[in-house]
């Protein structure tokens, strides 16, 4: 962990709503005039679409498991290196994947693959990291003590999977056959490197609907946020002002010493709410600038 250059780093599964953290961490960012480096997940996979696609493959043939999730498709010794580095002295190397045509078009290279590995900009006033695993922990690696705010996002699992499906039959054209086969492949990595960072995290939200999920693959809609509450969880509930947040949203309670529960429309108030004072924190243990 560092005091001169904080890593952030926001961890959930795919479909989980990393991505809306994430906005409003750049929101944050804007307002406070703070500089981040930003890095996302998907950067450190280690295959590009095709030689994922072959990779499965082989797994398939010899029955062995490959999924995004697990430590064998991803660089985890370059992401914790990228970490250790960035917070001793605000360095570290990364690229970009490129998911689809005007992300790759700018680059002069094909979807589905990489750009070429570069050093972060100077001058940074943190990293910030979105993508599978901000705190993972193997056996040979961990990425997680390098970690100095880690926040997961975890809707229970089927509202986790009634989103996954949507949004690959809705935007990716995948059929429901393929969807299936893709959580099922993916599910002992899931329980094996997905699910144990949740246990590494400062704060957690998930996302509860109030609607019936029982069957996620029928769903024809997502639950809306007005359709669900938000469970935010503590690891030092000590640290934090709860009357002060109890006040700030309506119609939120506490249920555990260390957990509140929000109406889910006032999910990003909270995140407002919880992570400005959090960020500002890290930055006043930062040297001052010279001016």
């Amino acid at each position: 962990m560092s005091v001169k250059h904080p890593v952030v780093a926001v961890t959930g599964s795919s479909g989980a709503g990393t991505t809306s953290v994430t906005r409003t961490f750049q929101e944050i960012f804007h307002r406070e005039g703070i500089e981040p480096a930003i890095v996302e997940g998907d950067s450190f996979h280690r295959y590009d679409r095709e030689q994922m696609r072959a990779a499965l493959a082989d797994a398939d043939a010899t029955g062995h498991t490959l999924s995004h999730f697990g430590a064998e498709a991803n660089l985890l010794t370059e992401l914790a290196a990228l970490f250790r580095d960035y917070g001793e002295s605000g360095v570290g190397s990364v690229r970009k994947y490129l998911h689809n045509d005007d992300e790759a078009k700018p680059h002069g290279l094909p979807a589905g693959t990489f750009t070429p590995w570069e050093d972060l900009k100077p001058g940074s006033d943190l990293l910030f990291y979105e993508g599978l695993h901000g705190g993972a922990v193997t056996d040979t690696v961990d990425v997680a003590r390098h970690v100095d705010l880690l926040v997961g996002v975890v809707p229970i699992v089927n509202l986790e999977w009634t989103q996954k499906i949507f949004r690959d039959k809705t935007e990716r054209g995948y059929s429901d056959e393929a969807i299936i086969d893709t959580i099922l492949r993916r599910m002992p990595d899931y329980v094996q490197y997905i699910c144990p960072q949740f246990s590494r995290t400062y704060i957690n939200f998930q996302r509860v609907p109030t609607v019936d999920t029982s069957n996620p693959f029928t769903a024809r809609t997502i639950p809306t946020a007005d359709e669900s509450f938000v469970i935010i969880r503590f690891a030092d509930p000590k640290e934090i002002d709860f009357p002060y947040l109890l006040s700030m949203l309506h119609d939120s309670f506490m249920s555990r010493t260390n957990s509140i529960v929000v109406p889910g429309g006032k999910m990003h108030l909270a995140m407002q709410l919880i992570f400005t004072p959090l960020i500002l924190r890290l930055m006043d243990k930062r040297p001052k600038r010279p001016r």
